[in-house]
């Protein structure tokens, strides 16, 4: 046989992989169904758009895109540093705050290990598992939420990695303040523990846990933050963590040279001074909010509270089905089975012309299906 035909075999793991798939881009939908007026309400992108300020930056420095950007990227991590009260050798900063995920994989995880996370949490925690070749031990949420106490009592002494989504995406749910307090108490101290936080700018509710005290205190806890959401920096993919410094030393040499992109670094140092841009974004936000809720009430829908900037709303029939029929109308949104909710979609909270079409598309779409009951 010829040596060349013999298969070469991936990781152990990797061929069960199902690739991650966000949500249409606009102009992938434009080629396939050959309409143009569309909205995208899929991926959870700030419909604002990107802060003043940083579309100035992006501008003032895209002639030196010739150049390497700081690979430490010194300045936006002295701006973190100042905005978060932490000392700079706390952050680590990533291509997005999906990287920090990959880099816990990468940086602890291997055969043997357990991954602890919960069922209908963010698909990404269950890749980092299958690429390090670790185990995934996946706990069932209650009421659409992670439940502390059962992932508590699912930790064994090959416990590696806990990942904890916080509000979780799809759900928009969250832990508390108190809950997570309990959980932590019953952590051992060689479990890492990483809160992915990624909407936190849009957590509205008093009970939310302010998990930085875990860092100070020393624990081995990682924070997850990015750019891409409230700042409206999704497309130049800056995120960081936040940890105590001998977990950030060591999760360094493996991080990617230049992995911060140079425009990336200067737009996220001017959308952090933005205080303006992110309050408006967040009364969008909370505005959306409760007009979708009153139309999903209006309609019958049942839908789960959210404290991000997205609503996970139930249509009793193929949410895979029902997404791709809004597509055809012109609305991009993301069907949720690949999370184990086979009749659901999840819409991103948009201006209020771009809801009020989701609503018009969705009623049609009710009104037409004789079949369709509510939950």
């Amino acid at each position: 046989m010829n040596t060349y035909q013999k298969k070469l075999k991936p990781n152990p793991g990797i061929e069960t992989m199902v690739a991650y798939q966000g949500g249409k881009p606009i102009e992938e939908v434009k080629r396939e169904l050959g309409i143009s007026d569309i909205i995208k309400l899929a991926s959870n992108e700030n419909p604002l758009g990107p802060s003043p300020l940083a579309l100035q930056a992006i501008t003032k420095n895209s002639k030196h895109v010739n150049f390497y950007p700081d690979g430490n990227a010194y300045y936006l991590k002295a701006d973190l540093a100042k905005h978060l009260g932490v000392n700079e050798d706390y952050l680590i900063l990533t291509n997005g705050s999906n990287e920090v995920l990959t880099l816990v994989g990468e940086t602890y995880l291997g055969p043997g290990d357990e991954v602890i996370y919960s069922e209908g949490a963010f698909v990404v925690y269950e890749h980092v598992a299958q690429v390090s070749g670790a185990t995934s031990v996946v706990v069932p949420m209650q009421n659409d939420t992670h439940h502390l106490p059962s992932i508590a009592a699912a930790i064994t002494d090959k416990t590696k990695v806990i990942f904890i989504a916080n509000p979780n995406n799809p759900t928009g749910t969250m832990v508390t303040a108190t809950d997570t307090a309990h959980f932590m108490a019953q952590v051992p101290e060689d479990v890492l523990v990483v809160f992915d936080e990624a909407y936190y700018e849009y957590v509205t509710r008093s009970d939310y846990p302010q998990t930085l005290p875990y860092v100070m205190e020393e624990r081995n806890f990682i924070i997850t933050r990015t750019f891409s959401k409230i700042y409206g920096l999704a497309g130049l993919r800056v995120g960081y963590g936040i940890a105590k410094p001998s977990l950030i030393a060591t999760m360094n040499p493996v991080r990617q040279p230049f992995n911060c992109n140079l425009i990336g670094q200067a737009a996220a140092r001017a959308a952090l001074q933005d205080t303006d841009y992110v309050e408006k974004s967040r009364e969008l936000n909370a505005a959306g909010k409760m007009y979708l809720y009153s139309e999903f009430d209006r309609l019958g829908l049942r839908y789960i509270k959210t404290e991000g900037n997205f609503i996970m709303v139930f249509v009793n029939q193929s949410g895979e089905d029902f997404a791709n029929a809004m597509m055809k109308e012109g609305v991009i949104v993301r069907q949720m089975g690949s999370y184990g909710y086979n009749n659901a979609i999840r819409v991103t909270i948009g201006k209020q012309e771009d809801n009020e079409r989701f609503i018009e598309v969705l009623t049609q779409l009710i009104g037409s299906n004789s079949q369709l009951k509510t939950n």
